[in-house]
């Protein structure tokens, strides 16, 4: 069980807003999200209300994903391999991750393996087991897409849930950042920062933001931005993909 929760197939779609604000807004913000939220289940039996997370993205070589995502494609698929731990263990919990968007809303399929399962897969490109539809899923694209694992992201996360019961999220994220990575624990790795002093602020819901919460957002003044961790990941860490190496240092003659 992952924090009581049952290792099963897990698939939800959602819509999605993201913010990128300072630390001390945070505050402010937290505070006023007090008197309607409540530590989500994961952040309630955690040091501090705050959780660990890591995740180890897959791409093809010329990093077809990453141009997918800033061009706004239709229909881009994202995989990725997620722990809630720093180092691998007989008790790590790991799951393999579908998420797929089309126009607005998103969809996410998930499957629990075990770390055994995890390091079969790593070294064979095969799960153990080979009737999960999202492993399979995940195995399959992986083999038509000729992906690899490219990079890893980790960060801290306070999640929270509405007192009333509305169908929403709020998620905040703490130091994010990343490395290049062939595998979801590198034994050596040069990590980045994604944005210093700042606070991922995400609304997670499956209909429209509830009114309590959009005044809030309104009376802070924060508007959504395009923050995709992975796409960060890739500018931070791989800045010949941003920049093609040939264009660098080029100069136009007339």
């Amino acid at each position: 069980m992952l924090f009581g929760v049952d290792r099963s197939i897990v698939s939800n779609w959602r819509f999605e807003y993201k913010y990128r604000i300072p630390y001390a807004k945070y505050l402010q913000l937290r505070a006023g999200l007090t008197p309607y939220v409540v530590p989500d289940h994961y952040a309630e039996i955690s040091p501090k209300g705050r959780y660990y997370l890591r995740s180890l993205y897959y791409d093809t070589a010329d990093y077809r994903a990453y141009h997918e995502k800033m061009g706004g494609d239709f229909g881009r698929t994202k995989l990725r391999i997620r722990s809630y731990d720093r180092t691998l263990t007989a008790q790590s919990v790991i799951r393999a991750e579908l998420k797929t968007r089309r126009g607005t809303p998103m969809e996410k399929f998930s499957a629990f393996v075990s770390p055994q399962d995890y390091e079969h897969y790593m070294s064979s490109k095969r799960w153990d087991d080979e009737e999960n539809p999202v492993l399979v899923e995940f195995a399959r694209l992986v083999r038509l897409r000729e992906l690899s694992p490219k990079l890893v992201v980790e960060y801290c996360r306070e999640g929270l849930v509405p007192r009333s019961r509305d169908d929403v999220r709020v998620t905040f994220d703490f130091d994010v950042r990343s490395t290049s990575a062939t595998t979801l624990f590198p034994t050596r790795s040069f990590w980045r920062h994604h944005h210093r002093d700042e606070v991922i602020f995400e609304v997670k819901c499956r209909k429209d933001i509830p009114h309590w919460l959009a005044q809030i957002i309104k009376q802070h003044g924060i508007k959504p931005v395009a923050n995709s961790k992975y796409t960060r990941a890739v500018e931070v860490c791989r800045n010949d993909v941003v920049t093609p190496m040939w264009t660098q240092g080029f100069v136009v003659k007339r």
